[in-house]
């Protein structure tokens, strides 16, 4: 019967604990866009991995540099610029972000509407394409500035602290 009835409680409190959502997670404004990538869109979050290809290359996020600012033994200098760096690059995603929200509304309302067609289709797509490449540039051009400013041996421990983390 104990058994049963911890069976039961376990049960019951797991049922509870996967209905909960995160309360900081707004809903998305627009149907073809998730609840995750609404989010991430509006609060500048890359969920595509868009720096791979530079930090696979040994060209760090500057918020990663950031993190470990006290391990690296940050000039003045280079803190000031990379806090400069990582401001404008989250200032440009969530304006990017918001432009993919806004434009996303529009091609829903526009296929809603049945007010498509080929031009339609190629232009907000090709919107969609640039703004995602203003993403992608001002991310890979973050990257590039911020291993711009740090040295060889900074570059190196910072690589021993990712691989250790």
């Amino acid at each position: 019967m104990v058994k049963k009835t911890a069976a039961l409680l376990l049960f019951i409190g797991c049922s509870y604990a996967h209905a909960q959502t995160d309360s900081t997670l707004a809903h998305s404004t627009v149907k073809s866009i998730s609840d995750e990538r609404y989010n991430a869109l509006i609060k500048g979050i890359d969920l595509d991995n868009m720096a791979a290809v530079a930090e696979l290359n040994h060209y760090p996020m500057p918020d990663k540099v950031l993190r470990y600012k006290k391990q690296l033994d940050l000039r003045p200098t280079q803190l000031s610029k990379l806090t400069a760096i990582n401001t404008e690059l989250h200032r440009k995603r969530v304006e990017m972000g918001g432009n993919i929200i806004t434009n996303e509304k529009k091609l829903d309302d526009l296929f809603r509407m049945h007010q498509v067609d080929d031009g339609v289709i190629i232009f907000y797509t090709n919107r969609y394409g640039l703004y995602q490449g203003e993403i992608r540039n001002a991310i890979l051009q973050a990257c590039y500035k911020t291993e711009e400013l740090l040295s060889e041996g900074q570059l190196k421990q910072l690589e021993i602290l990712e691989n250790h983390k």
